[in-house]
């Protein structure tokens, strides 16, 4: 596995401070791996191995640590007669309830350096997430993106990267997404397999069981629909009447299996668990002229494309919203903050910005054509702001025009914006 260079970079700068470590992240994006990666960069520096503790909570071994007390057991059974340092990685913690009050605990009596990850975005919203407060340091972890996608077949399976290549790679990337362990697997059929297990994972290890939700068929078939139609604008009562109607649909033709009937407060609450999971990111609404968020309608994407294809065919996929996704997912890794843009009547796909740095992307599949080309540079034309602004497409011919910078999606995926 490639290694990921910011994440280590971040914890090498963090290593042995008092703060708690927290690594969050959609299941299988890499954590576990990363976490092992990290421990055996301790070994190489002269950490033991006796004073390197993992535990991790999707293993049979450790189904019998449900709360902080029986983990506290194991604990002190682990470090009884150690000297020195210790270094303590435990994986999925969520799974263990009141664990905030161990961690704590360990960070106060032990001359220990702690690290967790969790797949669970509420996992620090309980009723003991305070005893953390200000004590801990929250990382994300994504799955690949497309940097890292070519470093792995760089280094992983010492390939040479030309202009070829590298648009073979793009298009797995559309494809398949960015989840490290799909590369194991080199036909279609495997690769899809596969995302269906990790989406089958997340749908009942990370949001039904964690939830208890009841209506499950309900639930996957709220997210079939809002993974097969990102980036559109949504809002949870608009959500629930197609839901209904589907509903009166299948009824009439006698479909067997009973459908449960969403208001509008279960789509919002179902939509919440789905992006406590990472499965889904929640987009608002930003009016650029009066600099305010507005509090109706939003955008949804989902964590990693290849998703979307378990419900799509390649002929039936929306590549304008496809590349929407894989923008707001680069911008996300590149530690954006993301809002949609209205300046008018024109809405402008995403307002970007970090600390010292604004600027506004417009995505299409191609502006080829007069009037395609004229509609999107339209909407970034009504901003009289001077912070840059860019249209990324799949376009090769070059478009700039008026201070408006045109750029290939792969060279965006390549770091032309920083």
């Amino acid at each position: 596995m490639v290694r990921r260079n910011y994440y280590h970079e971040k914890l090498d700068k963090l290593k042995d401070t008092d703060d708690v470590k927290i690594i969050t992240g959609v299941r299988r994006s890499g954590k576990t791996h990363f976490l092992k990666e990290y421990m055996n960069e301790l070994k190489k520096i002269g950490v033991p191995d006796s004073n390197i503790i993992y535990i991790s909570f999707e293993s049979n071994r450790y189904n019998n640590v449900k709360d902080n007390e029986s983990l506290n057991k194991i604990i002190e059974e682990k470090i009884e007669g150690l000297d020195g340092k210790l270094y303590l990685f435990f994986d999925e913690i969520h799974k263990v309830h009141d664990w905030e009050l161990s961690i704590n605990g360990y960070r106060v009596d032990l001359d220990a350096d702690i690290y967790v990850t969790g797949s669970y975005g509420q996992m620090l919203s309980g009723i003991n997430s305070t005893v953390l407060s200000g004590r801990y340091v929250r990382m994300h972890m994504y799955p690949f993106s497309f940097n890292e996608l070519l470093d792995y077949y760089r280094f992983d399976e010492n390939m040479e990267i030309d202009g070829t290549t590298e648009m073979k790679i793009f298009n797995e990337f559309l494809n398949y997404g960015s989840f490290p362990g799909v590369r194991k697997y080199a036909g279609h059929d495997e690769k899809i397999d596969y995302l269906s297990d990790i989406y089958d994972s997340i749908m009942l290890k990370d949001i039904i069981e964690i939830n208890s939700i009841g209506s499950v068929d309900l639930f996957r078939r709220l997210m079939e629909f809002m993974v097969t139609n990102i980036g559109n604008l949504f809002s949870a009562n608009s959500i629930a009447k197609y839901l209904k109607r589907e509903h009166r649909l299948k009824k009439r033709k006698k479909e067997k299996k009973k459908q449960v009937n969403p208001s509008t407060n279960t789509v919002i609450d179902y939509i919440r668990y789905a992006v406590d999971a990472y499965l889904l990111y929640e987009v608002k609404r930003e009016d650029i002229k009066g600099k305010k968020i507005l509090q109706t309608l939003e955008k949804y994407y989902v964590v990693d494309q290849g998703f979307y294809y378990l419900f799509h065919d390649e002929s039936e996929r929306d590549m304008g919203f496809l590349l929407e996704n894989i923008v707001f997912l680069e911008l996300l890794k590149k530690r954006y903050n993301v809002t949609i843009g209205k300046v008018k009547n024109y809405e402008v796909d995403f307002v970007c910005k970090r600390p010292g740095k604004t600027f506004y992307i417009q995505v299409s599949e191609s502006i080829n054509d007069p009037l395609t080309r004229e509609r999107e540079f339209n909407s970034l034309e009504k901003i009289d702001d001077n912070y840059p602004k860019y249209i990324i497409t799949t376009d090769y011919v070059n478009y700039s025009n008026n201070g408006i910078i045109h750029l290939n999606i792969i060279d965006f995926l390549k770091n032309s914006i920083k």
